[in-house]
Formats: C-alpha cells, sequence, structure tokens
C-alpha cells in the first residue's frame, strides 16, 4: 500500500511538473501557494520579513558604515605624527557614518588629556557602536526556526485535512485522493525548509562580515592609542635604529 501511494505520489509529482511547464512560471508559483493552503502564506510573510532584514543589514554594512581601513589609518596616523590633531578629526568627519572613524575620533578628542583618557573614549565608543554593526543579524536564524515550525504546521494540518477527506470518498479514488493530499502537504515544507536555508546563508554572510568590522574596530583603536602614547616623546632607541637605516 505505502509503496503505490509513493509510486502514485511520484507519478502525480511528474505529471505536476509537467504541467508546470505548460502554465509557465507566474501561473506554476500561484498554483503551489495556492495548493498548499494558508500556511504558504503565513510563510511568505516571513520571507518578507527575513528579505528585509538582510537588505538592510547588507546595506548598511557594506555601503553605509564601510571604510576602508588601511588607507583611512595611514592618513591619521601622519597627521597625528605631525601634531595636526584638528585636521585628523576633520578627517574623521568626512566619515560619519562609519563606527571606525567614530571610534578613532573619540581617541582624537581626548588626545590631550592623557593615554587613560584616550583608553576611556576609545572604550566607550566601540562599546557604544559595535551593537549597531551586529543588531539584527541574530534575527534571521530565529526567522530560519519560524519558518521552518510553520511549514511543518501547514504540513500536519494539510495531511490531516486529507486523511479526513478519504472517508467521504470512494475506495477506488482514495489512493489518488491520498496521493494528492501528500504531494500539497509538502508544499509547505519545501518553502518553508527554502525560507531557512536562505536565511542561514544571510546569516552566516553577515556575522562573518560584522565580526570583521568589530574586530577591526578594536584593532585600529588599539593602534591609534599606541600612536597618541608615543607622541609626545621620542624613544632613544627608535631614533638610533632610524638613524642606523638612513
Amino acid at each position: 500500500m505505502i509503496s503505490s501511494v509513493v509510486s502514485e505520489w511520484l507519478v502525480n509529482a511528474s505529471l505536476a511538473a509537467a504541467d508546470a511547464g505548460k502554465l509557465g512560471v507566474t501561473d506554476s508559483v500561484i498554483k503551489f501557494f495556492k495548493d498548499g493552503g494558508p500556511f504558504m502564506f503565513v510563510n511568505l510573510f516571513w520571507l518578507a520579513c527575513a528579505l528585509a532584514v538582510a537588505t538592510e543589514r547588507i546595506v548598511t554594512l557594506v555601503f553605509r558604515y564601510n571604510l576602508n581601513p588601511a588607507p583611512f589609518m595611514e592618513q591619521i596616523s601622519k597627521l597625528v605624527r605631525s601634531g595636526n590633531l584638528d585636521r585628523a578629526v576633520k578627517v574623521c568627519a568626512m566619515a560619519p557614518n562609519a563606527p571606525l572613524a567614530k571610534v578613532i575620533r573619540a581617541g582624537l578628542v581626548n588626545a590631550n588629556r592623557g593615554e587613560i583618557e584616550v583608553a576611556k573614549g576609545v572604550d566607550e565608543a566601540i562599546v557604544e557602536y559595535s551593537p549597531h554593526v551586529t543588531k539584527r543579524i541574530p534575527w534571521l536564524w530565529s526567522l530560519a526556526n519560524i519558518a521552518t515550525l510553520v511549514g511543518l504546521v501547514g504540513t500536519i494540518f494539510g495531511l490531516i485535512g486529507t486523511f479526513q477527506a478519504l472517508g467521504n470518498v470512494p475506495a477506488e479514488q482514495k489512493q489518488v485522493l491520498l496521493s494528492e493530499g501528500i504531494s500539497k502537504a509538502m508544499n509547505n515544507t519545501a518553502f518553508a525548509l527554502s525560507i531557512a536555508v536562505l536565511c542561514i546563508v544571510f546569516h552566516l554572510f553577515l556575522t562573518s562580515y560584522a565580526k570583521g568590522m568589530v574586530e577591526s574596530l578594536e584593532l585600529h583603536a588599539l593602534k591609534l592609542e599606541n600612536l597618541l602614547s608615543r607622541r609626545g616623546g621620542v624613544d632613544p632607541a627608535a631614533t638610533e635604529l632610524e638613524a642606523r637605516a638612513s
């Protein structure tokens, strides 16, 4: 019985695929959602939420917060070594959205107050702006779980409806209805798993990118602290090494 149902389901799936090719992409998608039932549209809402979160984070991290740290820090280092701190602060103001520029600026404005104040200012800025980099990214993992569970619920309700309908039909039609019901119920599972995979891929990319950005903040903040701590004096050993190198 089970093998015959499975084989019948495979045949119907093949016929559905053939019909999909005849219907066209738009009609096939509409039929796919109608066959799946109301939970398909619930998951469509969660898909829209996931795409909105992923798009907002990609635009923010890759474009709004993007700042090439190597040339930026090289310019800041030259200005600090020459004693032009005001100009260095203005350079940071030229990138008002970048967390790196904000953290470096927090250290520069406290440069004349001593090393402790510089460290405090930098640490406070890192704690303040790091959450802006990582916020809403964990939502994608939760949305993946929600979509999967909603799809499972939709599949179960579809199967329940199918088995209830089997009691009101002749025996020769039960196998056909069962295979069609299972096929339609599985639409929920397929759509839910597709959403979950998409969310996990976005979560993986954004988590890695945000982690690298936060690590860059901490690294260049430390470099700024060391640079400002050496600004006031000259290391005799370093001077001797520079003289030998020249």
